[in-house]
């Protein structure tokens, strides 16, 4: 299985491709995890994984940068190959982003992104370990978790105007917030997968294990 983390000037690549490897070799997978910009490389892997950090229009402009890049990654997600977006990869799943200015997405699910608005009790990122919220059996990147397991955010905007049947775990922040969506072949998370240990780990186990009806 060859595992591709998409290299665009953003996310902890390093951290992602570690988390990969090893949740590859605990299930005993043999899985060639590798960080790349090439569009070629994207376009032979068997699992995309896009990270990201920082401000959605950054991220966008420095996907869009790179030629043939963000082609690749949607010609290949469109022929089915499972995607996962983490935190601003996520993100980019949306229609379009509102952080400082208006950037479209891939639009692959419903809403945008736009500026969280917990009480003032509440500080701006949400960071930190907070509880998934989700249904038992709702999605198989959640298999092996249970309601109340703990993930890594950190972030200011979230995903608004969603569709529920996209939306597969939320988390509480002065309301619930969106941590997981998914359609088809393509899924996100807004925390780190990569920084929220066993959790994490699990989430990744099962999406080199995924294998999405489309």
């Amino acid at each position: 299985m060859k595992v591709v983390v998409v290299d665009y000037g953003s996310g902890n690549l390093a951290s992602a491709s570690r988390a990969l490897a090893l949740a590859a070799s605990r299930l005993g997978l043999a899985a060639e995890v590798s960080i790349t910009a090439d569009p070629l490389v994207v376009a032979a892997a068997d699992r995309i994984v896009l990270p990201g950090q920082g401000a959605f229009a950054d991220c966008a402009r420095g996907l869009s940068g790179i030629g043939g890049l963000r082609a690749a990654v949607e010609r290949a997600t469109d022929a089915g190959v499972p995607f996962l977006g983490i935190c601003v990869g996520m993100q980019l799943m949306a229609r379009r982003g509102l952080e400082h200015e208006v950037t479209p997405g891939f639009g692959w699910i419903e809403g945008e992104i736009t500026a969280m608005t917990p009480p003032a009790a509440l500080r701006l990122p949400q960071m930190g370990w907070n509880e998934l919220v989700f249904t038992p059996g709702a999605h198989p990147l959640l298999d092996g978790l249970v309601p109340g397991d703990h993930a890594y955010f950190v972030h200011s905007y979230a995903l608004a105007g969603g569709r529920a049947e996209e939306c597969i775990a939320t988390t509480e922040y002065g309301g619930p917030v969106v941590a997981m969506v998914a359609r088809g072949n393509r899924a996100g998370t807004q925390f780190h997968v990569e920084k929220s240990q066993e959790v994490g780990l699990r989430i990744l186990a099962n999406f080199l294990c995924w294998s999405p009806a489309g």
